[in-house]
């Protein structure tokens, strides 16, 4: 689905709103990942690609140099997988039902959801090698 007018988050009802942005390598891989895995929907398709997840946004650019309004500034996907340096974080309501639904979507999970007592939580990584927590509070 593709829209030319701006998507709402540009304009949210309570004055504020809280988007994540990743900047990626390759946008329509990023793209086919977040649709398949996650079940966002795309609402504008480029500069930058927006997803929409449930109540959130996921923004998506490829790297690139600095802009006018951020001259100093260069845009890179993360180097090195296994250092964090920035992470998603998603919480659900039945994180077992929904990390069966995303593995059999292709998605690869460092490990199984582990009980830390306050809540249950395992973490996967999209294509970019950025680390998505998945939580449940107990």
């Amino acid at each position: 689905m593709t829209t030319d007018v701006a998507p709402d988050y540009f304009k949210p009802e309570a004055g504020i709103f809280l988007a994540t942005l990743l900047i990626v390598r390759d946008i329509d891989r990023s793209r086919e990942y977040y649709e398949r895995v996650f079940g966002a929907t795309c609402v504008h398709e480029s500069n930058p690609l927006i997803l929409r997840f449930h109540n959130s946004y996921i923004i998506i650019n490829v790297e690139g140099g600095p802009t006018d309004d951020k001259p100093m500034v260069q845009a890179k996907a993360p180097a090195d997988s296994n250092t964090l340096s920035c992470a998603m974080n998603v919480r659900v309501t039945d994180i077992r039902s929904l990390y069966q639904e995303w593995k059999a979507r292709g998605a690869d999970f460092i490990t199984e959801p582990k009980d830390h007592g306050t809540e249950i939580r395992c973490y996967l990584r999209d294509p970019d090698g950025y680390l998505i927590e998945v939580g449940q509070g107990l």
